[in-house]
């Protein structure tokens, strides 16, 4: 039956134009924004999934700045440390230069004396963002340092921090409020150091903090004299050497974490790649896949637009009828 009331096929191409509309609208906006599922209404599962994700890396992200902050600082810890080493390397062999038969002593004791000096030095420059493992100046040791190295996320969705510990009381060279803390500042009992111990402590220390010490230590000083013996230059180096392979310890040890913190890094880098590479796998459009749907929409619509026109000129054939 025709009806000139109600045209059944103009609202059927209407209806489909529509449709196609809708699927084209639907295709240009992951053509202009290159997301498959843009919003919770596309996908609401993949949406959840990938704002997790996302949020994930950003925390990642966060933990690298961390790594480089914790790097710089173990990295400049590591310098001094180093650098202190080699002057106290160059303290032992004036040491035993003074051993020798003939040596003016007092001389060669102006030469510690700059040799301490550089120690204070470099200790009191090992600082980054404020901190300083090398120096102490408070009355308890300065206990471990924690470095944020990882954000994770278990089965049951709870976060938590993994954390790489330094522990700064094992690198600290100058205590300066407590004395006891700092591997130079310290006594040392050269008695125990000795092969055939005697039982009668003695205690020696390299460097002296001043009157300012809360808790000094109680050693001998090390520094010579004419009046200094064969003997005590002797204990002298032992001690010496003594805080020379605590150095080294602690030397090794800055360079295990500094390593671990590279490893890390490299570890979270790849990470979050990985991870960015999951959620567009999930939420990222085929633009191959988007321009070819794209042009075939483009002529559905040509042909719906067509056949609506056709529906439409349908009720102008009936006046044909009536002439």
């Amino acid at each position: 039956m025709t009806s000139i009331m109600t045209n059944s096929a103009a609202m059927s191409a209407l209806s489909t134009l529509r449709s196609i509309n809708n699927d084209m609208e639907s295709t240009q906006n992951r053509v202009s924004s290159g997301y498959r599922v843009e919003s919770a209404a596309d996908n609401a599962a993949y949406w959840s999934i990938a704002t997790t994700m996302r949020s994930d890396n950003k925390a990642l992200s966060t933990v690298q700045d961390a790594l480089g902050l914790g790097a710089a600082k173990v990295d400049v810890a590591y310098t001094g440390m180093n650098s202190a080493i080699d002057v106290v390397s160059e303290i032992k062999a004036k040491l035993v230069a003074a051993r020798e038969p003939g040596v003016d002593k007092t001389k060669i004791n102006k030469e510690l004396t700059e040799l301490k000096n550089q120690l204070t030095s470099i200790s009191e420059s090992a600082s980054f963002s404020g901190e300083n493992w090398l120096s102490n100046s408070e009355a308890t040791a300065s206990g471990t340092k924690e470095i944020v190295a990882g954000f994770n996320r278990d089965s049951a969705g709870l976060v938590s921090l993994t954390t790489l510990g330094v522990d700064s009381s094992s690198t600290t060279l100058i205590g300066t409020d407590n004395e006891g803390l700092g591997i130079l500042t310290k006594d040392i009992d050269a008695d125990l150091l000795r092969s055939t111990t005697t039982g009668t402590a003695a205690l020696y220390r390299l460097i002296d903090t001043g009157a300012g010490a809360t808790t000094s230590a109680t050693g001998t000083l090390i520094e010579l004299t004419s009046a200094t013996t064969d003997a005590q230059v002797d204990d002298m180096i032992s001690t010496v050497d003594s805080m020379l392979s605590q150095m080294t310890d602690a030397a090794s040890n800055l360079g295990a974490v500094n390593k671990r913190i590279s490893m890390q890094d490299d570890f979270v880098a790849n990470l979050m790649d990985s991870i960015s590479k999951g959620v567009g796998r999930l939420v990222d459009a085929d633009m191959n896949e988007e321009s070819t749907r794209l042009k075939a929409l483009q002529t559905q619509q040509q042909l719906g637009i067509q056949a609506l026109s056709i529906a439409n000129n349908s009720s102008q054939n009936i006046l044909s009828l009536f002439r």
